[in-house]
């Protein structure tokens, strides 16, 4: 039996999500990944190198943030983007969202340079900084903060809620640990931010369990 195309996991994942994409979409995703294991090649962006891989656990893992995003024109910032998850495939499916690709990384960076440049995606912008040290001019700046960075909740609480517009919300995915660092919040009892929702999913094509946690400033 042939293994799955690039195209054929990427479908069968997106069908799993019940997520329908245009024929540029598709061909938007997999401009990415194989510009991300060109890259990859050189520069060691990612631990994942197989196309499976890839499309499962950046692809489809990214696009599980869709179902905790309010509708509509937002001000998106992911926070630790490494080479462009989960913001990149979400605006491949939200092209309304401006998004802000905060990654401190220069390698990681100059990829998301190039990725945005080479498949034309508009209104992005890439800060290379860490989140915690955005100058001013960001606070209270955006609708939603997004990350697969390896925050804890409280780590992004703190980093992020002063970026966030009043109303708006942080999104963050988590394992199946999720339980023992939400009773260690509940313990902390953070002075801004609190767990609004957590949305339980399975990964398309790999079965693995996610945690999509919303929290309000």
């Amino acid at each position: 039996m042939n293994p799955l195309s690039a195209e054929d996991l990427l479908a069968r994942g997106l069908e799993d999500l019940d997520i329908a994409v245009s024929v540029s979409q598709t061909a938007a995703f997999l401009g990415y990944l194989q510009e991300l294991k060109k890259w990859n090649a050189a520069y060691n962006l990612t631990a994942l190198k197989n196309d499976e891989d890839i499309i499962s656990k950046h692809f489809l893992d990214s696009l599980l943030y869709l179902k905790a995003l309010p509708e509509g024109e937002l001000k998106l910032a992911d926070a630790g983007s490494g080479a462009g998850f989960p913001g990149i495939p979400i605006k491949i499916i939200r092209p309304e969202i401006e998004l802000s690709l905060i990654e401190p990384s220069r390698k990681k960076a100059s990829f998301l340079r190039h990725i945005v440049r080479k498949q034309g995606i508009q209104e992005v912008t890439i800060i290379q900084e860490r989140i915690e040290k955005l100058p001013i001019q960001y606070r209270a700046a955006f609708d939603v903060i997004v990350s697969r960075a390896t925050f804890s909740i409280l780590e992004f609480i703190n980093a992020a809620c002063p970026l966030i517009r009043e109303g708006g919300s942080l999104i963050l995915s988590k394992g199946p640990g999720i339980h023992k660092e939400l009773e260690a919040l509940e313990k902390q009892k953070p002075e801004h931010g609190q767990v609004s929702t957590v949305l339980p999913f399975r990964l398309p094509l790999q079965n693995a369990q996610r945690n999509i946690v919303i929290l309000k400033c």
